[in-house]
């Protein structure tokens, strides 16, 4: 069981109760008074009831008092929660019910999915600006265009284990789908200026070394497969569910880099050597890749139920993801024409 611990410390002068939602009940509450006199609430929530929990905590207190909220993952408590058989099977029963009911919105309910202000968090963090961040891009280039070079695919994996695009990425679809314009921006001038960066130093080993364009590692990324928007899908997909969870995204932001960093590589060492017609066709593959990455992470983060807490925001958010999925779709479409009444450039199915 993933359990989070909220810490609400209030002025001392508040007098007011709070209240626990009926539906997301707490599995403890302890409150103290603190050396000035201000009073500290901690609460031990599930993880899945946690988001419920803090939008509760906005709407009853947030809207008169000044309060701070601070929210730690438990690693163990003792003794150990118990969660009751009628409970379980209450909470069977009325996921059946609303299972039967008609929807308004697709979601998609995790009881290990942290919420919503530590997800904007972990994004926050992952599109800081750092000098390791584009340390990283360089090297992550640097031993992709030699293991690509060599046609060794150890290397190009190597590469795209230490390739830190997975958090911008996946940032930028979070940010999409909450219809946060700060965050928004900040992912798109990372994930741009990685992605920029890469770029530019393939096209100057392009220039610089002297490459077979017929190695296997360089000509599997001059064609689009099928398997490789399904592939680029996936990876969307997983970074997006790496994030819902809470859990380390370092092995997941391999599938991420798959789609993104060899075709990047790809167009600048072939850019560089001045073969046009490959560098278009790794172009092609690049582009479907991200549309392929930003649209299957939006769609998982809806699926979810992520969305703001306040309803005009949250249907500004819907709207803004509305319009984001319904542009990547057409971008897709576009895209698969391209490639289809190209010369040459036939989309195989494997």
């Amino acid at each position: 069981m993933s359990l989070r611990l909220a810490e609400i410390y209030l002025p001392a002068d508040y007098d007011g109760e709070l209240t626990l939602d009926e539906d997301h009940p707490a599995l403890g509450r302890w409150e103290f008074l603190s050396s000035d006199d201000e009073r500290l609430i901690r609460v031990l929530l599930e993880t899945g009831d946690t988001e419920a929990f803090l939008d509760g905590l906005d709407q009853t207190i947030g809207a008169t008092t000044d309060y701070r909220m601070v929210l730690t993952a438990v690693e163990a408590t003792t003794p150990r929660p118990k969660i009751e058989e009628e409970e379980e099977e209450e909470n069977e029963e009325q996921d059946e019910e609303e299972a039967n009911d008609e929807p308004s919105d697709i979601t998609f309910s995790d009881q290990y999915r942290i919420s919503r202000e530590e997800l904007y968090q972990d994004a926050m963090e992952e599109v800081t600006v750092t000098s390791t961040y584009y340390t990283l891009v360089i090297l992550s280039t640097i031993v992709a265009a030699g293991g690509m070079i060599r046609d060794n695919v150890a290397v190009v994996i190597g590469a795209m284990v230490i390739a830190p695009l997975i958090g911008p990425s996946i940032s930028l679809a979070l940010a999409t789908t909450l219809g946060d314009a700060k965050l928004l921006r900040r992912s798109a001038r990372v994930a741009v200026g990685g992605l920029a960066l890469s770029l530019a130093l393939s096209v100057l080993m392009g220039l610089l070394l002297p490459f077979d364009p017929s190695v296997g590692e360089i000509a599997i990324r001059t064609e689009v497969h099928l398997g490789d928007v399904v592939l680029a899908l996936a990876a969307g997909v997983a970074g997006a569910l790496s994030f819902t969870r809470g859990v380390s995204a370092a092995l997941i932001g391999v599938m991420v880099a798959v789609a993104l960093l060899p075709p990047t590589v790809a167009v600048g060492l072939l850019g560089g050597a001045g073969e046009w017609a490959l560098t278009a066709r790794a172009a092609l593959l690049l582009m479907t890749n991200v549309a392929a990455v930003n649209l299957a992470g939006i769609i998982t983060f809806v699926v979810q139920g992520i969305r703001p807490s306040r309803w005009y925001e949250a249907a500004q958010a819907r709207d803004a993801s509305r319009k984001a999925i319904a542009g990547w779709v057409l971008a897709l479409v576009l895209l698969a024409i391209a490639i289809a009444i190209a010369s040459g450039w036939p989309i195989e199915v494997l």
